[in-house]
């Protein structure tokens, strides 16, 4: 049986940082860097879309994928 998944899509021109998404992510998938956005870490996205939800300016987008 196909797993429901997600792949968080960072829009760097729109991300300024905030962190919030990184704070919403059940599964820890989104980590900060250097430059504050946030990079996909890891492949456990459950496809929550909290993430994206939450973005104040729109700059992140889970794609759904299957397993």
């Amino acid at each position: 049986m196909a797993t429901k998944k997600g792949l968080p899509v960072i829009k760097n021109d729109r991300c300024k940082g905030c962190g919030i998404c990184i704070e919403f992510c059940p599964k820890e998938v989104l980590k900060p860097t250097i430059d504050e956005t946030p990079e996909v870490s890891s492949d456990d996205c459950i496809g929550c879309k909290m993430c994206q939800f939450r973005c104040p300016d729109l700059a992140i987008e889970v794609e759904e994928r299957r397993e």
